[in-house]
């Protein structure tokens, strides 16, 4: 208020009620009733795990942007319910507005290799022997990421016996290249995919060398321009032999999945993948127990065919997570069979709802770690001035 009006005897005009001037103090609470909210994937509260951002409390309005760290897109509305249940109990909150949403972005790899160009996250699907589902289960992972909002890409790491093309339903496309250099990934169900299967004959077989195997792996990693992914799911062939090591010293590979079986014979082998990246410094994510129970298509009956513990004796035995288990269920091989995967061919099932759970635990995971600025340093130029 000025002089002038003093002396007029005007009074100072009272705030607008309209928009009051909500306290630090009161803002606090709000963070406190969060801290009690438990995110069901990471186990964290949401203020421990920093997720809220632009918090206000305004005219009754609580509005903030609830940013979680890993893609979950079929859970936003019950995260959105979650928090808006627990606020609306609080005195003087009328109305609640939360943003859920997803950013993903770059973590550490071992070793200090540098980011792969256009891929922030790079996870190898591998088993130690074959026959346990590996492939179906890496196709699965990579479509529930991207059914769960990530931008993701798969390739095929097994030159001697590419499968990917089949499972994906794209056996008769090819890859184009626009400057005869980089190649472009063919694109299906939302999903980058690269495989050596695209290049060449189905029945010609690939009667190559170690060093000629490991060159194409490498080729057909770095000549594929990817297309900005979140995520680049590699599914690797069975075994610890080159394709491996050479994916594990030379590729920034976030993190490792490991397949199995709850057979004993399985275990063993799935134990010698797990400790070959254990040598090579590549953190692994997890376990995905395969063909957990047999369900029988005509009365449902379960029973476990292959045993049943394995899985999760050896995340104990080795200090790893389970990362769930899945049926041994016909749909599941017809679908692959069929070039529909079971996250696509049934969006809204069973199945698809384990394989959406598992991508989800994996990305946790990834998540959990540390980030990567690499790319954000400035690059040092010296020059003659």
């Amino acid at each position: 208020m000025t002089l002038f009006d003093r002396l007029l005897g005007r009074t100072a005009a009272a705030p607008s009620q309209g928009n009051p001037v909500v306290s630090e103090a009161n803002l606090e609470i709000l963070r406190q009733t969060l801290a009690t909210l438990i995110d069901p994937d990471t186990g964290k509260d949401y203020i421990a795990s920093k997720c809220v951002k632009n918090l206000q409390w305004q005219s009754g309005v609580v509005s903030f942007d609830l940013v979680l760290g890993y893609p979950a897109q079929s859970q936003f509305a019950a995260r959105q319910a979650q928090v808006s249940a627990a606020l609306l109990q609080l005195a003087g909150v009328d109305a609640v507005n939360v943003n859920v949403s997803s950013v993903i972005t770059a973590h550490a790899v071992a070793r200090g290799l540098p980011l792969q160009q256009g891929i922030k996250n790079i996870i190898a699907v591998a088993s130690g022997k074959g026959g346990v589902g590996k492939s179906t289960t890496a196709v699965n992972l990579a479509l529930a990421l991207a059914a769960e909002g990530a931008r993701v890409g798969v390739l095929d790491a097994d030159i001697y016996g590419p499968s990917l093309p089949t499972m994906m339903g794209v056996a008769d496309q090819h890859p184009e290249t626009s400057d005869n250099k980089y190649i472009q990934p063919i694109l299906h169900y939302g999903v980058q995919t690269m495989s050596i299967g695209f290049l060449i004959d189905p029945e010609q077989p690939m009667v190559w060398r170690g060093p000629m195997v490991t060159q194409a792996l490498t080729q057909l990693l770095n000549d594929t321009q990817w297309d900005a992914l979140d995520y680049l799911v590699i599914d690797l062939p069975p075994g610890t032999g080159d394709i491996q090591l050479t994916l594990s010293q030379k590729v920034p590979v976030t993190g490792a999945v490991i397949v199995t079986t709850p057979q004993d014979i399985a275990l063993l082998d799935a134990r010698k993948g797990l400790k070959m990246f254990e040598k090579v410094g590549v953190p692994i994510l997890g376990v995905v127990e395969n063909m957990s129970m047999h369900i029988c298509s005509q009365c449902g009956h379960m029973e476990a065919i292959f045993g049943e513990g394995g899985g999760q004796k050896m995340g104990t035995e080795y200090g790893i997570d389970l990362l769930g288990q899945l049926p041994l269920d016909l749909s599941i091989r017809l679908n692959a069979d069929a070039g529909k995967p079971s996250v696509v061919a049934d969006p809204n099932g069973e199945i698809a709802g384990l394989y959406k759970a598992i991508a989800r635990k994996v990305a946790v995971k990834i998540a959990a770690k540390s980030q990567d600025f690499s790319s954000k340093f400035p690059k040092i130029v010296i020059q003659n001035t």
